[in-house]
């Protein structure tokens, strides 16, 4: 049976499988180390903030899982923790790569997963990685999903199935640079265009005023 994580045990588990190959000078990784981690700013989508008390929770619920393991190394003056994430799942490199960066960044397209997980793994070509996520797509149980294409994007993009089914209305493509100013400047415009109307209106009613001011005098 799957194991369902939740958004904690994900964040934790995708930092442990990242800094496993990106430094592994410093894996195993310390509890600060692992906050630390879960809570950095690059490479991450949504920037969270862990505190020290969820990582640990989340851990336990790892290793219950058996996805996670501590360890008590000889010079090791406080506890490790490592991950079992490729055991767990079977997974070869190159897909433990583009799993951890769909759990560490969410949806996204070939092109973006092979750019993005770079530091993790060179994928020679593009066909590579979209053989690889159709691979993880058709397992027994599968781990990724293709999302239906979205109106103006040219690739579809892919999620992983961890957290269990994919609602659509949970992944909408976010509002490109380009239409997300588009939107805000036609707002401004819209807010002069009022504001104008309402300068001209308030000067309409000035002359009004004025000339019953001055209508009313021709009967003092």
């Amino acid at each position: 049976m799957a194991k369902i994580l939740n958004e904690y045990e994900l964040r934790v588990l995708g930092a442990l499988v990242e800094k496993q190959v990106a430094t592994p000078d410093y894996y195993p990784m310390t509890i600060n180390a692992l906050v630390n981690a879960c809570n950095q700013k690059n490479h991450r989508d949504p920037v969270v903030s862990f505190d020290e008390g969820t990582v640990v929770r989340a851990l336990d619920s790892l290793r219950e899982k058996n996805l996670a393991y501590i360890f008590h190394g000889s010079d090791a003056r406080v506890p490790k923790y490592g991950h079992l994430f490729h055991k767990a799942y079977d997974l070869s490199v190159t897909e433990v790569a583009l799993m951890c960066v769909l759990i560490l960044r969410g949806p996204q397209t070939p092109g973006e997963l092979r750019s993005r997980t770079s530091h993790l793994h060179q994928f020679e070509n593009l066909p590579e990685v979209e053989s690889l996520l159709n691979a993880l797509s058709l397992r027994h149980e599968p781990l990724v999903v293709k999302l239906p294409r979205q109106h103006g994007s040219r690739e579809s993009r892919f999620a992983h199935l961890l957290g269990g089914d994919i609602e659509l209305d949970e992944v909408a493509m976010p509002v490109k640079h380009e239409e997300s100013k588009a939107v805000i400047n036609a707002e401004q415009e819209r807010l002069r265009k009022l504001e104008d109307a309402v300068a001209e209106l308030q000067q309409e009613l000035a002359r009004l005023k004025d000339q019953f001011e001055k209508f009313k005098t021709q009967f003092d």
